[in-house]
């Protein structure tokens, strides 16, 4: 075995651990194990110590991974990384859950194409500024959740932000706590925030879900 189980362990350990720091219960927070470009073997020896959500960037590994672990009836995908509008169709049929809309013409498609029970989704904000990444503008998120809210298919659960990584740990609340304070002024209860680099700190901000891989697959070749 590769060891997984006793990584799995020690990340809820942890996660425990910041819930109680911030006088949270532990199931507060969901635990998104991010998989990408993981063999599905992996997936199914997380499945098989517990773990539940798993998170994939691209939608036609999710399609793929999907298919190839139906079996697994309680496994919960959540797409996490920017999609194409002719990749949606993938994230619309396969997903539990979307962590990175920021486009309305995504929306739109995903709306069109979910037939099942609405998409949960988390609006992803670029709280950095960084031209590398995408994102809304914090400005920007009032007048996309009014038009996104309106569409049938989807649900507004939160919001999403992969911050500048950084070892400060004041900056890095910072950011955790922008997002925070924006998520609460829109009514939306969800915060998809941290990783394996700083998803303690998340937790403490408020974080409902984290997206954690490295810490449980190990580096990605």
């Amino acid at each position: 075995m590769s060891g997984l189980a006793e990584r799995l362990a020690e990340v809820r350990e942890r996660m425990a651990a910041a819930c109680a720091r911030a006088g949270r219960p532990p199931e507060s927070v969901t635990l998104v194990a991010v998989s990408k470009l993981k063999p599905a073997a992996l997936i199914r020896e997380a499945y098989a110590a517990g773990q539940r959500d798993f998170g994939e960037n691209y939608a036609q590994e999710l399609r793929d991974k999907a298919a190839e672990l139906a079996d697994l009836k309680e496994l919960r995908w959540h797409a996490i990384g920017p999609l194409q509008t002719n990749k949606v169709k993938y994230v619309a049929k396969a997903a539990h859950a979307y962590h990175a809309l920021e486009r309305l013409e995504v929306a739109e498609e995903l709306s069109r194409r979910r037939l099942e029970a609405p998409l949960p989704c988390h609006v992803e904000v670029n709280v950095g500024g960084e031209a590398s990444k995408s994102g809304l503008a914090p400005e920007q998120v009032e007048s996309f959740l009014k038009t996104v809210r309106a569409l049938p298919g989807l649900r507004i659960d939160g919001l999403m932000s992969l911050p500048p990584p950084t070892d400060d740990e004041q900056v890095a609340r910072g950011y955790f706590r922008a997002l925070r304070e924006l998520a609460q002024r829109h009514g939306l209860p969800g915060l998809s925030m941290g990783t394996t680099h700083d998803y303690e700190l998340a937790i403490e901000e408020g974080a409902t879900l984290v997206r954690v891989g490295t810490a449980l697959f190990g580096e990605r070749a």
